[in-house]
């Protein structure tokens, strides 16, 4: 009976595959022609039903039992294909591949796996039902969008395996293999906030393209805010997406912390979110004091490629440099060394200062001194920010965000110097 019982689950996950692949093709061709459809929702669920068969029987009678059959939907299939674009100047061939798809992993879900089966078969249908969303976005990606998502996989997936991955230089402190993975996080993320300003263009509104500039660069995002601020009368809105733009620094940080020292996140994302925290109670009562006034565009933020060669390379080369000095400055000066090292790091890169005092902490740097020089990086940064924008605004019109920037930060300071 409990035999029978996973028969019959087997054969019933094989056959809703097989239906909701259908479902999709069927009401996507819903306005066809009658005869022009190659398949529908039952020939899909067929299909399905097929695979789980085959799958079953191939338990007794071998695993060339679905091999043969894999052979003959695909012949079925390929001939349907043949006389269907005939029929057609326009035929495509995703349908007949989704059929392909549907009896692979009807035979995948009636082997004893049905849930990595089903959700595999959930996205396939996913793909299928937003064809015209996923054209519409490629159509809206610009070439050199394009061309720089081709470079992320070139300086990841061809330079990224050749390097070696061991120590040398001073201390043993540059690990090539180490510093390549780097340049390629911090490059990726500043890819997906590059992408999403591409995407959002102007039509979002400043607070939105603020928070995706801010994942590519929150400086240009900073000195655009800035710019539009000293020529508008109505400036809490791009001191707002300024504020946005640099907030985004915090939630960047601790995932480059959970990427290079997952224990160093325990101590660290207290501070950091109280940080955050700060900073978005700021925008939440400039969002208030702002709200019955016109809602304001963005107008072109001009973020610089992330992608480019020489970027990557300059990033590559800065990681390097400060993660020797990180070790001399403990060599030499003990914690006061790193913590003089962040502050100043902090001014210039928070991602640098934040990836080397991560590693750093695995070996002979306590974790302690590590998650307060990252505090202290981030500190000078949004200072920093702060007093760019008002220089840039204005400073007798804007000193004051500068002001509350400063007391954003103080919160997380203070735990930091407390716990620390």
């Amino acid at each position: 009976m409990h035999y029978q019982m996973e028969l019959a689950l087997s054969l019933l996950a094989a056959l809703a595959l097989g239906l909701m692949i259908g479902i999709e093709r069927g009401w996507s061709g819903r306005d066809s022609d009658d005869g022009t459809r190659v398949a529908g929702v039952r020939t899909f669920s067929l299909i399905g039903l097929s695979g789980g068969v085959f799958a079953i029987l191939a338990q007794q009678w071998g695993v060339w039992l679905i091999v043969t059959g894999f052979f003959v939907v695909a012949i079925l299939i390929a001939s349907s294909y043949i006389s269907h674009s005939k029929l057609s100047d326009d035929a495509g061939i995703t349908t007949e591949f989704s059929m392909l798809l549907t009896f692979a992993l009807a035979i995948w879900a009636a082997s004893g796996d049905p849930l990595p089966a089903l959700s595999c078969g959930a996205v396939v249908v996913a793909l299928l039902g937003h064809k015209k969303s996923l054209h519409k976005l490629l159509k809206r990606i610009s070439p050199k969008a394009f061309y720089s998502g081709i470079t992320l996989l070139l300086i990841s997936v061809v330079v990224l395996p050749l390097l070696p991955d061991e120590g040398y230089g001073p201390w043993q402190a540059l690990n090539p293999y180490w510093l390549w993975w780097m340049v390629v996080l911090i490059s990726g993320l500043s890819f997906i906030g590059y992408l999403f300003t591409q995407l959002l263009g102007e039509k979002r509104g400043t607070l939105i393209t603020a928070i995706a500039g801010g994942f590519a660069s929150s400086t240009a995002v900073t000195l655009t805010m800035a710019r539009f601020a000293k020529k508008n009368s109505h400036s809490v809105i791009y001191a707002s997406g300024m504020l946005l733009a640099c907030s985004i620094m915090f939630p960047r940080v601790l995932i480059e912390v959970f990427v290079v020292n997952r224990e160093l996140l325990t101590l660290l994302w207290p501070p950091i979110l109280l940080m955050f925290a700060g900073l978005l109670t700021v925008i939440a009562l400039m969002y208030r004091q702002n709200k019955r006034k016109p809602p304001s565009k963005a107008g072109e933020i001009t973020i610089s490629n992330p992608l480019q060669l020489t970027t990557a390379i300059q990033f590559g080369i800065l990681l390097a440099v400060i993660l020797l000095l990180a070790e001399a400055m403990k060599k030499w000066f003990g914690d006061a060394g790193i913590y003089s090292l962040a502050i100043v790091s902090g001014l210039m890169d928070v991602d640098a200062i934040t990836l080397s005092l991560s590693r750093s902490a695995q070996g002979e740097l306590s974790g302690q001194v590590a998650a307060m020089g990252i505090i202290l990086a981030c500190a000078s940064n949004t200072l920093l920010k702060g007093v760019m924008f008002a220089s840039v605004a204005g400073i007798k019109l804007h000193y004051r965000y500068a002001v509350y920037m400063i007391l954003s930060v103080i919160p997380g300071l203070l735990y930091g110097f407390w716990q620390f």
